[in-house]
């Protein structure tokens, strides 16, 4: 359980906590009436996971995706366009961090587990109701 007043003096537009141990994002909205907790991804290693303070800075329906330079020199991953194959699932959000984001995926095995690169994973029924509640602006602290 998360507790938003231990990492935020505010909620400003809402925040999210994305919480790396227990492998969940909490989500309270600006009013605080509205209080939401989903499964989540998380990065595969230490060396992938990125933790302070961010927020949203932009979100998109049916997100493309460029692998970064050091995915495609380790994997060979290559630039794909919006649809089932895509590694952002329906929806993502954007955050201030160059590559880091939190999105859906089409592969629901990898929730609840480490599975990313470093990116916060929802299934995509979630990141769709996510997405809908939190605007541009949203305060996120990942632990």
């Amino acid at each position: 359980m998360q507790d938003w007043r231990e990492h935020f003096a505010e909620l400003g537009n809402g925040v999210i906590i994305a919480d790396t141990g227990s492998r969940a994002v909490h989500f309270w909205s600006s009013d605080e009436t509205d209080y939401r907790i989903y499964p989540t991804s998380v990065p595969t290693s230490e060396e992938l996971t990125k933790r302070g303070y961010t927020q949203i800075v932009r979100k998109k329906i049916g997100p493309d995706w460029t692998p970064t330079q050091s995915q495609r020199e380790r994997f060979g991953w290559e630039y794909m366009p919006p649809g089932p194959d895509n590694p952002l699932g329906t929806h993502a959000m954007y955050l201030s961090w160059p590559a880091y984001l939190i999105h859906g995926t089409h592969d629901t095995r990898k929730i609840g587990r480490p599975s990313s690169d470093g990116c916060i994973g929802l299934y995509n029924a979630q990141i769709e109701e996510l997405f809908g509640i939190c605007p541009v602006g949203t305060q996120v602290r990942v632990i």
